[in-house]
């Protein structure tokens, strides 16, 4: 009888609450998104993204790094600012490149974190495009040598994962035959499988300085309104060697995420992306909004969607939210 069934007894105290949880939310499940830059003792806040910073390699290894493995958060993905930037982006797969230098001082301080790097080459090139660009348009197969080469000086430096994000087609196998070749099997692949052309970048954009000097990227990132495509995209990727499977944005895109947990039984990381981000920041320092509570409701929901991994400028933050259990 219908009568006898009152879920609310499921909801009656903390204990009982947390015990028939279905979804569970903890910092190992975070992946810290850093930007690091030249100099020495720098920590610069970004407008857009607040709590962030652009930090120098020290700060990094001596005050981030620390915190987030204290907090249990399961790694960093370093972004890298360069002091030089060519046609080619050049300093991307540079021995000499600051995510090369902060990956190899990672290692070297003892971090026991996962080091994932991002591999793309936007952030180095002069116009600001995710690969090599030939009569005003972006070229797929000449970008993907240089990617590899960024993938290999990454995982030289110590990094355990490198994320391709550029979203060139066949980038995955271009990686994972160059990592094997030389050396590096380890060394795992966090694919940005299905990455969207989105309007949620802008301040990832002014963080990072990558924003294109002419044009958009909607040539090789997604159409936001497609998610069938989405499914083919992290298909290929599987196919080439992937290890981890993409989905970006997060909050704007939760169907694509449930889609693809349905259809592949990989690891699923999901970017909660610097607007994404930003809006809630915003909502709260207006007063309009908890934004530490909402951010931590927008976290469970994205791996309520089925996201294994979630990279998120709030995991220190609401890492220390979880660990006070509130």
């Amino acid at each position: 009888m219908h009568e006898v069934v009152r879920l609310r007894r499921l909801r009656i105290s903390p204990a009982i609450r947390s015990m028939v949880r279905e979804t569970d939310l903890r910092p190992s499940r975070f992946l810290y998104p850093v930007f690091v830059r030249e100099g020495e003792g720098i920590r610069e806040p970004l407008n857009s993204l607040p709590g962030v910073e652009r930090v120098s390699v020290d700060v990094l290894v001596n005050d981030v790094a620390p915190r987030a493995e204290e907090l249990g958060v399961a790694g960093l993905l370093v972004f890298g600012i360069p002091s030089v930037k060519d046609e080619l982006g050049s300093m991307a797969y540079s021995r000499e490149g600051i995510v090369q230098r902060a990956v190899r001082a990672l290692r070297a301080s003892g971090y026991r974190g996962v080091i994932a790097t991002d591999v793309c080459l936007c952030q180095y090139t002069s116009h600001g495009h995710c690969g090599v660009v030939r009569n005003g348009k972006v070229v797929n197969d000449e970008t993907l040598e240089l990617l590899a080469r960024t993938a290999v000086s990454h995982a030289e430096a110590g990094a355990d994962v490198v994320a391709p994000s550029a979203m060139m087609d066949h980038q995955v196998a271009a990686i994972r035959r160059a990592l094997d070749r030389e050396g590096y099997t380890d060394t795992l692949i966090m694919s940005y499988s299905a990455k969207f052309a989105s309007s949620l970048y802008g301040p990832f954009r002014e963080a990072a300085g990558s924003a294109p000097a002419f044009g958009d990227r909607s040539t090789y990132q997604m159409d936001p309104a497609n998610a069938r495509e989405a499914v083919r995209e992290v298909e290929l990727d599987v196919a080439e060697g992937a290890d981890i499977v993409m989905v970006k944005p997060a909050l704007f895109y939760l169907d694509v995420i449930a889609e693809v947990r349905r259809r592949f039984n990989v690891p699923i990381a999901a970017y909660h992306v610097s607007g994404e981000y930003a809006m809630i920041r915003a909502a709260g320092r207006l007063g309009w909004l908890n934004d530490l509570q909402v951010e931590l409701e927008a976290l469970m929901a994205i791996r309520r969607a089925g996201a294994d991994v979630i990279i998120t400028y709030s995991a220190l933050e609401v890492a220390e939210l979880l660990r006070g259990g509130r």
